[in-house]
């Protein structure tokens, strides 16, 4: 299992280190001009020149590359003094360092991910479960024809009809906002709620539709029949057998839709004017701020790695062959 894990952890450092040289590169591919950005108004080609200095912009893209990345292990100098590990640099747009942009902005869209994720793998499998349970009943095909329909919703439309029927008009739920849940766990929830739900309909239509057509085909394969055969219950060799044997490609499906959950997130907090790390990315390519634009990147990729890491890891569990290959 730890050489396992070891591989898994060498194959994400490369692809953390990967995506962040082509997005810093493609950077510089931009026909913009950074230091305008930090400059302001009333800029001259000195100021220019003296902004480039101090950013380290005046010199080549790999020596910046390299000084960038150490920055984040051992820190880095700046004129405006020393920027302690991580350090992901100070914004061009308003001079601020970015990892404490980051660290303000990063549990929104955890609490969004984390929760939405939560909502569609029990939801959805569960009435994936009940569909199979159900075979042929007016529940599976009940839950069938909601599958589909949620499947060709979309979050920004979901989204404002939540909003209309649910704050605005019922006065069921409160408006959508974060608050840490360090402080009050309650209206952490409440606020959270709504986003939640909007984010996972379209997975939860995905995982029912799949768990459903993973237990039919698991309920016929021979080891379950034997189950039966041998007089065990029903509950037991439903969950047991059959469920354990579905489990593993909902949790490789879970693994691929990660990036998505991230992208998803991004349109929800758009929806819901919420601010977190997808309405920072926007802004940062927008007013081409490198320094933001990288950490964003970085710390997404590394949440998403280590999340996937986290599948492989269950999926190992589950399934012994995993390991052993």
């Amino acid at each position: 299992m730890l050489r396992f894990l070891a591989r898994r952890l060498l194959g994400a450092l490369v692809i953390t280190v990967l995506i962040s040289a082509i997005t810093f590169f493609l950077f510089f591919a931009l026909p913009a001009e950074p230091a305008l950005m930090s400059c302001g108004k009333n800029c001259t080609p000195d100021a220019v020149a003296l902004i480039n200095k101090n950013l380290g912009l005046d010199q080549p893209v790999p020596v910046q590359y390299w000084h960038y990345m150490a920055g984040i292990v051992a820190g880095r100098d700046f004129t405006v003094g020393h920027c302690p590990a991580p350090c992901f640099g100070y914004s061009f747009s308003n001079q601020q360092p970015v990892w404490g942009t980051i660290v303000d902005r990063f549990p929104t869209t955890l609490s969004i991910a984390l929760g939405g994720a939560a909502v569609f793998l029990v939801v959805g499998t569960g009435l994936g479960l009940l569909a199979a349970a159900f075979r042929g009943t007016w529940i599976d095909k009940l839950f069938s024809s909601l599958s589909l329909v949620g499947n060709a919703l979309q979050i920004y439309f979901v989204g404002v009809v939540a909003l209309a029927v649910l704050v605005s008009g019922l006065h069921w739920m409160d408006n959508p906002a974060y608050h840490p849940i360090t402080e009050d766990p309650v209206k952490w929830f409440t606020g959270m709620l709504i986003p939640w739900l909007v984010l996972s309909i379209i997975f939860i239509a995905n995982y029912s539709r799949m768990t459903r057509s993973l237990m039919i085909e698991q309920l016929a394969e021979d080891h379950v029949r034997t189950a039966r055969a041998k007089g065990m219950g029903r509950r037991t060799v439903f969950f047991r057998y059959a469920f354990r044997g579905a489990l593993a490609p909902v949790v490789t499906l879970f693994g691929i839709d990660l990036g998505s959950l991230f992208g998803g997130a991004i349109i929800t907090e758009f929806t819901f004017s919420l601010h977190g790390l997808g309405r920072l990315a926007v802004s940062s390519v927008s007013e081409t701020d490198l320094p933001t634009l990288m950490g964003v990147m970085l710390v997404g990729c590394t949440a998403i790695v280590v999340a996937n890491i986290v599948v492989d890891a269950t999926y190992a569990l589950i399934d012994p062959r995993v390991r052993l290959a």
